[in-house]
């Protein structure tokens, strides 16, 4: 699979590409689950519905499997893993601020208002039932956050969690991501950085509405991330679920061994082929719905 990384002169195409991952041409026709907006009124969902997309809903699933997108994207892919799962898991994907049917809301302001959100609309749901969580990228970082939340605040934790494409929160090679100047990053040089991701047919890249949105929304998902924090307390150990780690081959490193100190439970790791967007491989599709659904059923629910 070839990888673009020429021509990336400006200090943020330098730095973006180097703390978040190194990125795939991908397949033609993917669209990478981007955020693209709607058209025309918007219908006025519950803060539930805004919230979670879930196509295929199953009110008897032994588990609830809550996915996090990575920056820039959208509910598209993960909601769409519902199809692929057993009747006893339901897939929904969270569906942030600033996108989608929620277009018109302006874009979270930081890492704890995106938790105090997931957390209270779902509360209920966490408590009712267990569930896991997937997140990839920017995506692992949020379900980190909210995970550690539930269990501070209210003595609850995934029966899994699944992070991919990211390092442990606490490791040192986070920290670069706190350092792309994105508020100083010219738009020419994100819709570059978008243009290497791949897949965004030109059509829309053509539409300037959609184009600056789909910017924005990238820019302020970065900023987003760069507000976490998180410090590990000696001898504290948050977690006692188990840890699967994902990565691409071909992708840059991640920090995965420091996910030791983060739980009591088992780890595993895997690198499956392919770049930062590796997941989006149908081979490697399978293998993630495959293996997640028997860490779940293995789980003794």
């Amino acid at each position: 699979m070839p990888y673009i990384r020429s021509g990336l002169k400006s200090p943020f195409l330098k730095r973006v590409t180097s703390a978040i991952g190194r990125i795939p041409a991908l397949r033609s026709g993917s669209t990478l689950g981007l955020s693209f907006p709607g058209t025309g009124d918007l219908p006025d969902y519950s803060g539930m519905e805004k919230l979670v997309a879930c196509p295929y809903k199953r009110p008897n699933a032994l588990c609830r499997l809550i996915c996090f997108p990575w920056a820039g994207g959208g509910t598209s892919q993960f909601a769409q893993w519902g199809k692929l799962f057993s009747s006893s898991i339901e897939v929904s994907s969270i569906r942030l601020p600033g996108r989608e049917s929620r277009v018109k809301e302006p874009f979270a302001k930081d890492v704890p208002t995106i938790v105090n959100e997931i957390t209270s609309v779902l509360l209920k749901e966490f408590q009712e039932k267990p569930f896991a969580f997937f997140g990839h990228s920017f995506g692992s970082y949020i379900s980190f956050a909210v995970a550690l939340h539930l269990k501070e605040q209210y003595g609850l934790e995934p029966i899994h969690l699944f992070v991919s494409g990211a390092h442990a929160p606490h490791s040192e090679a986070f920290l670069p991501i706190k350092s792309i100047p994105i508020c100083d990053a010219a738009d020419e040089d994100v819709l570059t950085y978008l243009q290497i991701l791949g897949g965004t047919p030109s059509e829309f890249l053509q539409n300037e509405d959609i184009k600056k949105h789909l910017i924005l929304t990238f820019k302020e998902d970065l900023r987003v991330l760069q507000t976490f924090s998180f410090e590990k307390a000696d001898r504290n150990v948050p977690f006692s679920c188990d840890i699967t780690c994902f990565n691409g081959s071909e992708d840059k490193p991640h920090d995965l061994e420091a996910w030791h100190d983060l739980t009591s439970g088992d780890i595993s790791f895997y690198k499956l082929p392919g770049g930062h967007f590796y997941l989006l491989e149908p081979s490697n599709e399978i293998f993630l719905t495959k293996h997640i659904t028997r860490c779940i059923e293995n789980a003794g629910l």
